[in-house]
């Protein structure tokens, strides 16, 4: 099984509208990251692009679509266009969602969180198991954001994710954003649920901007929108995980609303002076 071997520096979302921009001169950048099933095609200029950019830089495929926290069986056809694409580019790591996006035939386009009991341990594990064997290559699996929680949960998040690590061998992604978001809707503390999390698990870490508002009873609700820069406080969350792991390979997330390159590269460039000076300091 090929382990995730991203080069522990910044990296940004590739968006089309970027590339010349990128294809112009070589970027400060670490690795691109891509959706796979914009990808699943067989050709056409989606590929056409990829395969120029993967010549230059270190590549980073995150799924969306496995479905990975649902009762039902994994699609056996998207796994397979899946494997197609992964053999096809080679990328450095492949990741997806602790969460569920289908039912029956019906793909409900969102990450939907799911309780944390024995039972769907059990079943993710088992998903997690399958893709891995299909891909011969280690998976990350990310912690999400989420807006409720289960009354039936019997496992903390930390634990839950610490858990299916040991038993498949899988790495962990460990999403900044996505506690602080996670954490503020549900009043509770992000630099605790850090201390909980299995950080040695980690193998890769992702950064990107939420939407502030409030719910029906006036509590702050975050929403993870990927539509604008990282806030600070999601920055001092990021040092603090830094400062725990070393340098890890760094994600800046901007999906929605996309900016003009130089805001995105200037993100990515923000990230990766933390992650110089947690070299330096490891190094000391």
């Amino acid at each position: 099984m090929k382990a995730s071997r991203l080069p522990r520096r910044a990296g940004v979302g590739f968006k089309p509208e970027h590339f010349a921009k990128i294809d112009a001169r070589p970027q400060p950048l670490g690795f691109f990251e891509v959706h796979a099933e914009n990808y699943m095609g067989a050709g056409g200029p989606p590929h056409a692009r990829l395969a120029r950019l993967r010549e230059d830089y270190a590549l980073s495929i995150h799924g969306v679509g496995l479905s990975i926290g649902a009762m039902q069986p994994l699609d056996g056809e998207h796994l397979t266009r899946l494997k197609t694409l992964c053999d096809r580019y080679e990328p450095e790591s492949f990741s997806e969602h602790l969460a569920w996006s289908s039912h029956g035939e019906v793909f409900l386009n969102d990450l939907l969180p799911l309780p944390y009991t024995e039972t769907t341990l059990a079943r993710v594990a088992e998903h997690i198991d399958q893709v891995q064997e299909t891909l011969k290559r280690q998976m990350l699996l990310e912690n999400p954001a989420t807006y409720l929680l289960f009354d039936e949960s019997t496992i903390e998040e930390t634990a839950f994710l610490a858990e299916v690590s040991r038993r498949t061998g899988c790495g962990l992604l460990l999403d900044v954003n996505n506690v602080f978001v996670a954490a503020t809707n549900h009043r509770l503390d992000p630099a605790a649920y850090i201390d909980r999390f299995p950080l040695d698990r980690v193998r890769e870490l992702h950064l990107g901007g939420h939407c502030d508002t409030v719910d029906d009873a006036g509590f702050p609700l975050l929403i993870d929108s990927h539509d604008t820069p990282v806030t600070d406080p999601v920055w001092a969350l990021y040092e603090t995980v830094l400062a725990r792991t070393g340098p890890v390979a760094t994600l800046v997330e901007w999906d929605n609303d996309i900016p003009a390159w130089p805001v995105l590269r200037a993100e990515a460039g923000a990230a990766q002076t933390l992650l110089d000076a947690a070299l330096a300091r490891r190094a000391a």
